[in-house]
């Protein structure tokens, strides 16, 4: 029995963010891994080393992040709920792999453990900075979904979320951690069995007629059909077409995601109905956030905080609630300003009036305060209205 699902584990543990990651994977049934090594997802991987073939499962530690993604890709296509997990560097490294994954229609769960970057960068470090990459990393217009997680029972709870959501839409889903949730710990009590709902993927009722390639239904190898798996486009047996044909594939696939955005959006909203200022935070930033948003709170202002836990696709449709009263809106990131742009955009283009959206960005390595995010917000209010 899983460490997530013992009758011994219902009292509070105290629990590192990778292990919960890991334990949450366990928990959707994740059955194949491969990886390697890399600061600071490393534990996510020697967890599910030891773990994984307990439980029948397969685990196999690759030559590089290139053969790790392509592997799970392969063990996909068996059937199985395959995963692997990495930082910066190796995350990279898997952009090509992750394009045929796209292309494929290949359920399969990537974890980026993100860190300070470029290059080697800052190992040890906690960034936001993969966000871009992790939305338009691989080349061409592609289907990819990205979560996130800003506490340890986020982590195990988000990760079981990627595999469902993966499951359900056909889709490789990316779940951005970053070094500090990765490698902190906090009370925890491991979900029972049932407690979080987990998705298998949808199988065709019969063979008759059907197509490997069109739907979400997904027939692995050697169950009866014959059909291509290609990086090329295909039709519904995986035949290459170009032109239209290839055109209504594209967007066939695309839909499949963008079509549902309202069920794949995910998001904590707190004290938005009467906010003057909000926060869209998302990751290890809303834990700074909130605490502003707390401390503003006991003061008699209002200021709200929006906890993206979906990053894409991006979930415009929530910027429609935003009361007529809000005057401004903050974005932190430990980067230069990557989700502020979609921010910007959605407030822009769903809210009827002109709102300021401002960055407040840090790369050195360290995490964004509250003190920060209260002194960028005091100036709002001392200002009496909206932030030029």
């Amino acid at each position: 029995m899983s460490r997530a699902t013992s009758a011994q584990t219902t009292t509070q543990q105290l629990v590192q963010g990778n292990e919960a990651c890991a334990y949450g994977a366990l928990y959707a049934g994740c059955d194949f891994y491969a990886g390697y090594p890399i600061t600071p997802s490393s534990e996510v991987m020697e967890i599910m080393s030891r773990e994984q073939p307990k439980r029948g499962g397969a685990f196999i530690q690759m030559e590089d992040e290139i053969a790790s993604v392509s592997a799970i890709v392969g063990a996909s296509w068996t059937g199985a709920k395959a995963m692997t997990a990495t930082s910066g560097p190796g995350f990279s490294l898997m952009q090509e792999g992750l394009g045929y994954a796209c292309m494929t229609e290949t359920p399969c769960v990537i974890v980026d453990s993100q860190r300070g970057g470029p290059s080697t960068g800052q190992p040890t470090k906690p960034a936001q900075g993969d966000v871009m990459q992790a939305i338009w990393g691989t080349h061409g217009d592609h289907p990819i979904v990205v979560l996130t997680a800003s506490d340890v029972r986020g982590a195990f709870e988000m990760t079981v979320q990627s595999f469902n959501i993966s499951e359900r839409f056909r889709v490789p889903v990316i779940l951005l951690l970053d070094e500090v949730l990765s490698h902190m710990r906090e009370n925890m009590t491991w979900p029972e069995p049932g407690e979080i709902e987990v998705i298998d993927r949808a199988r065709p009722a019969s063979l008759e007629n059907f197509e490997a390639f069109g739907s979400a239904e997904f027939v692995p190898f050697g169950e009866g059909l014959r059909f291509n798996v290609t990086g090329l486009s295909h039709d519904g047996q995986g035949q290459y077409i170009k032109g239209s044909e290839a055109e209504a594939m594209f967007r066939r696939t695309m839909d499949r995601v963008y079509g549902n955005v309202d069920r794949i959006a995910l998001y904590d909203a707190v004290e938005l109905d009467d906010a003057e200022y909000v926060i869209v935070s998302y990751g290890i930033t809303s834990r700074a956030a909130l605490s502003a948003v707390k401390r503003f709170r006991a003061q008699g202002h209002r200021v709200g905080l929006l906890n993206l836990k979906t990053l894409w696709p991006f979930p415009d449709f929530l910027f429609e609630a935003f009361g007529d009263c809000v005057k401004g809106i903050l974005v932190p990131e430990l980067n230069l300003g990557q989700v502020v742009r979609e921010v910007s955009r959605a407030a822009h283009e769903r809210i009827e009036r002109d709102v300021a959206v401002e960055p407040l960005s840090r790369i050195d390595g360290q995490l964004i305060t509250p003190q920060q995010i209260v002194d960028r917000i005091q100036g709002w209010i001392d200002e009496g209205g909206r932030h030029e």
